[in-house]
């Protein structure tokens, strides 16, 4: 591409194509760009638990808080303001048991903070997190038995829970159990009940991963004994994450999930290009853990790495973005 001649230094060949040129102004930059985070990309989780006056701080998510109902009220005021109008919700109940009972109480704590946040503001899209871990005296997803976790009879409770949280006006149900077969379970039992309009947004890919952490803290949600990798997916794997995919859309999801977000971004990709629903990621606690304790400390530009990391998803494909940014990033938005 290059050509000289004695005494004239290097002359670049006329022909030589300049990339560069659409990166020459902001503006231009502006103009040109693909992908964006936006406003209604978002959805912002929200831990609620029972008593008043409560809004503690997560010792591990610096910025993220349990809420009673009371102080809730006056957080959800801030969530309209910011522009972002979804929530999902996870439940810490005061009692639990065996059988998570609390997950499908009419007046679980989650349940009323649905109701709660529809009287307040109608428009706001609530999204019920359907498990059970948070409610179950063993931290598990499903029921036990002699130390084993039971599918098939755990999919009657989730599909309980949901039906609660669709009858205290959840515009969407979210199960994150992966138990086999709990999407077609669910979509028979809300239709069966006339909440045929209730989405439900599967989490179809979800990794037994290391970045939950700070969630199991936040939600008082770890295992009493063993761990999830019976049912959540093994990291080392890809193809399964078409099969799981695949069921859920049989099934009968509307939107699909893959969790975490960061390090599956390559999964992300792949379920986005292979079927044709929307589809999500959840940016779980680790990954904000890791970016707002490198920001305390100085290490990172909080605002440029965390919308460099929306980013990135929204490039693999994901149309929503579950993230405790999310307050964050609407403010950034304004600016």
């Amino acid at each position: 591409m290059f050509m000289s001649a004695p005494g004239q230094g290097v002359k670049i060949m006329d022909m030589i194509r300049r990339p560069r040129r659409l990166r020459s102004s902001q503006a231009i930059r502006n103009m040109v760009h693909e992908y964006e985070v936006e406003l209604s990309d978002l959805i912002y989780p929200v831990f609620v638990v029972e008593g008043t006056g409560v809004k503690e701080e997560i010792l591990s998510m610096p910025g993220i808080y349990h809420y009673s109902l009371d102080t809730f009220r006056i957080h959800l005021e801030e969530i309209w303001n910011s522009g972002v109008r979804a929530i999902i919700f996870f439940g810490v109940p005061e009692h639990k048991d065996a059988m998570g009972s609390e997950a499908y109480n009419p007046e679980g704590i989650v349940q009323r903070a649905i109701r709660l946040t529809k009287e307040a503001y109608p428009e706001m899209i609530c999204i019920a997190d359907i498990c059970l871990c948070e409610y179950t005296d063993h931290g598990h997803c499903g029921l036990i038995h002699d130390g084993k976790i039971l599918n098939d009879e755990t999919l009657e409770m989730l599909s309980k829970a949901a039906l609660s949280c669709a009858a205290a006006g959840a515009d969407m149900v979210a199960p994150s159990d992966m138990m086999d077969g709990r999407i077609g379970h669910m979509r028979r039992a809300l239709d069966d009940k006339g909440f045929g309009d209730v989405l439900i947004m599967a989490y179809s890919i979800k990794y037994a991963s290391a970045y939950y952490g700070p969630f199991r803290e936040a939600a008082h949600s770890a295992p009493s004994f063993g761990d999830r990798k019976t049912y959540q997916m093994d990291w080392r794997n890809k193809k399964e994450a078409l099969v799981e995919a695949e069921l859920d859309v049989e099934e009968g999801a509307d939107i699909l999930m893959v969790k975490p977000g960061l390090a599956y971004l390559d999964i992300l990709k792949t379920i986005s290009d292979e079927f044709p629903l929307p589809v999500c990621t959840y940016s779980v606690s680790g990954e904000y853990s890791m970016m707002k304790a490198a920001a305390l400390n100085g290490w990172i530009d909080e605002k440029r790495v965390v919308m460099e990391t929306m980013t990135a998803m929204k490039r693999a494909g994901a149309k929503m973005i579950i993230t405790y940014y999310a307050l964050d990033i609407a403010r950034w938005l304004k600016e």
